[in-house]
């Protein structure tokens, strides 16, 4: 981030750990849709997730077998409708991962899955980027298409992990990621899509730092009235206390109207969360320049009375639901 131009100054990173999410049951196979099987080991109709797309009609169900999958996986938009699922309902099993950051390759070029499709479902699966060199962000997802879920997904990084993007100015991408795990340590969820992270484990990494990095980076453009929303959720880390922060103001390429909307609520918050600085400037904008409130979290990490803190009061809260960061002018509910 930002997705043109010069990025902040690179901080050093540490091996994304790969902890198993329990297993979760899958939703059920879409009706008539035509099928696949990806295998590593030649047992399915492809050995790679990106010779299954790229042979697959929109809406299919690609089915992968446990294994490492090395190399990005893109799917482009002439693709909805596709269903990436692990056949074991475990994450951990099947691991998609690359290690490419964006000072050589860009935003999208660095991303270990660039999913581009609308109705996107990808579920029972971990995605990392691996980049160890400490000197660019490197992405493990790059989510810039309309209605996609993922569900049971690790998504493993260290700067910016997680890219919701829906292009610059108002147009708008939605997401819903539900029971899942993400990890990383600045920025690492980020951009101006109308994002729901529900019912997931937020995990900052430690830097070793008084400054031990920012949850989330949003850039949502000034007439959308959603931007990200963590919900129901456990933000954790073995970091120090009071030295993570929620999140800062991201004006993506300097523009004025990129004021991001940020609520954290409903969630256990650890002790690494900062008091005072929870939300950050960036970039020479004010963190107040951006909407950035909490509302009835939990755990050490909550607000003690600073100022810098903001509460949304229950009476608003009640319009900040999943559903209607979602809803769009379709009334999309994918939420569970």
């Amino acid at each position: 981030m930002p997705l043109h131009g010069t990025r902040r100054t690179a901080v050093a990173r540490t091996a994304a750990a790969l902890a198993v999410l329990p297993l979760t049951v899958m939703p059920a196979t879409p009706a008539n849709a035509a099928t696949v099987t990806v295998a590593a080991d030649g047992s399915g109709n492809h050995t790679t997730i990106q010779a299954a797309l790229a042979a697959s009609a929109p809406g299919t169900v690609i089915n992968i077998k446990p294994g490492t999958y090395r190399g990005q996986v893109s799917i482009p938009a002439s693709k909805p409708g596709i269903t990436l699922q692990g056949t074991t309902g475990t994450s951990g099993d099947i691991v998609i991962t690359g290690s490419t950051p964006a000072s050589t390759a860009g935003t999208a070029g660095s991303a270990t899955v660039l999913n581009l499709a609308k109705d996107t479902t990808v579920k029972g699966l971990t995605i990392a980027n691996t980049y160890a060199a400490h000197d660019s962000q490197a992405l493990a997802l790059y989510a810039g298409g309309d209605r996609q879920v993922y569900r049971n997904v690790r998504l493993l990084g260290y700067q910016d992990t997680f890219l919701s993007w829906g292009g610059t100015g108002a147009s708008q991408v939605r997401q819903y990621v539900y029971k899942s795990y993400i990890e990383g340590a600045v920025d690492f969820i980020y951009g101006n899509g109308a994002l729901v992270i529900d019912s997931t484990t937020i995990r900052s990494l430690d830097r070793g730092s008084t400054n031990n990095g920012y949850i989330t980076a949003a850039a949502t453009h000034s007439g959308n009235r959603y931007g990200i929303l963590i919900t129901r959720s456990t933000l954790t880390g073995p970091s120090a206390a009071r030295t993570v922060a929620l999140g800062r103001c991201w004006h993506a390429g300097g523009a004025a109207d990129a004021i991001g909307q940020v609520l954290v609520r409903d969630s256990a918050l650890g002790g690494h969360i900062r008091q005072a600085g929870a939300w950050q400037d960036m970039s020479g904008f004010s963190w107040k320049t951006c909407r950035f409130t909490e509302y009835n979290n939990t755990g050490a990490g909550t607000s003690t009375g600073t100022a810098d803190r903001p509460q949304m009061s229950g009476t608003t809260a009640a319009g900040y639901t999943a559903q209607n960061y979602l809803a769009g002018s379709d009334g999309w509910n994918p939420v569970q």
